[in-house]
């Protein structure tokens, strides 16, 4: 059974850190391409960050680029997709979804994701 679990989220302040994981399981997703998502009330699911399944190539979006940084573990039965967000502001609230592709080229729309974590609610407070 395919599991994206993310985890890390909470409140923080302008300027802070927080950083969210997601555990990937239930197949093989080392070559896949794998993204963190967002959505704020009353928006649409946005890409934060992708990387490719090679691991060669990292986009973010224009709003994070210098502050967040995307990083991937592939061990033996799980991947973790991390992002670390520092230099929080409140404009990067929403809910955070880790995402994994069944390709190992990136996409940068949510409808070309295969697997979805739950969710894990990020709250910036000015």
């Amino acid at each position: 059974q395919v599991q994206l679990v993310e985890s890390g989220g909470g409140l923080v302040q302008t300027g802070g850190s927080l950083r969210l994981s997601c555990a990937a399981s239930g197949r093989t997703f080392s070559a896949n391409a794998m993204a963190w998502f967002r959505q704020a009330p009353g928006k649409e699911r946005d890409f934060v960050a992708i990387l490719s399944g090679n691991g060669r190539s990292t986009y973010y979006h224009d709003s994070v680029k210098g502050r967040f940084t995307l990083s991937r573990d592939n061990a033996k039965n799980t991947v973790y997709l991390y992002l670390q967000m520092n230099t929080m502001k409140p404009e990067d609230t929403a809910v955070y979804y880790c995402a994994a592709r069944n390709s190992p080229v990136s996409g940068f729309a949510a409808r070309t994701y295969d697997y979805w974590g739950q969710g894990t609610q990020v709250t910036v407070s000015s």
